[in-house]
């Protein structure tokens, strides 16, 4: 049941990486550092004092420049790597007693593929955002990422099996959008006029 528990923890803590990367770092230092939490011996660090004043730094630095008009769209080229590297490592650090090696391909393959996802839907909907309202409704998908991902953070923590929820709330999301494009693509095309045939040309 532990081992389930830490996966449940890894699993949301990799996706509150695609939100925002130093967050979920930040909740699970504050956790480490509080005895709330056991991590992965090689994972120790992350519950120091120094480690909890760095990612705090980072994490106010990260939520303040998506609030910033054009560099919020900038940022996404940088973050998407680095959520998979922060998925990876907070998916890594959940799981303890189990071979490092297993651990750190499982924490590649799930955290990374995870956190991965997300940022990845988190950049479309903010260009969509982008095209839509020139950049003006940014600041609210902003909001909404910063929010989403604490939120996920605590709760994998404190209520890891809450996490499953989350899980089949997002795919059902992801595949609402995914079959609203496609039904809109579909429609445009269904609109677009024939295209006439060229006329022959004319004998000599």
């Amino acid at each position: 049941m532990d081992f389930i528990l830490a996966i449940l923890m890894a699993v949301g803590l990799s996706a509150a990486c695609g939100f925002r990367v130093f967050v979920p770092m930040f909740v699970l230092s504050i956790a480490a550092n509080g005895n709330h939490l056991q991590l992965g011996e090689s994972f120790q660090w992350i519950g120091s004092d120094l480690a909890m004043v760095v990612f705090g730094l980072a994490t106010a630095l990260e939520i303040g420049a998506y609030y910033l008009p054009w560099l919020d769209n900038m940022l996404d080229s940088v973050a998407t790597p680095a959520a998979v590297v922060a998925g990876s490592i907070a998916a890594a650090s959940c799981v303890t007693g189990e071979s490092e090696l297993i651990g750190w391909v499982g924490a590649a393959i799930a955290g990374g593929s995870i956190a991965g996802g997300v940022q990845l839907t988190t950049v479309a909907t903010r260009m969509t955002s982008l095209a839509t309202t020139g950049g003006a409704g940014n600041p609210v998908v902003s909001t909404i990422e910063a929010t989403a991902s604490t939120v996920v953070s605590v709760l994998a923590i404190v209520l890891p099996l809450i996490i499953i929820l989350f899980v089949l709330g997002f795919g059902y999301l992801v595949y609402r959008i995914v079959n609203r494009r496609r039904a809109r693509k579909q429609a445009s095309l269904a609109t677009q006029p024939p295209t006439l045939p060229a006329d022959p040309p004319a004998a000599i």
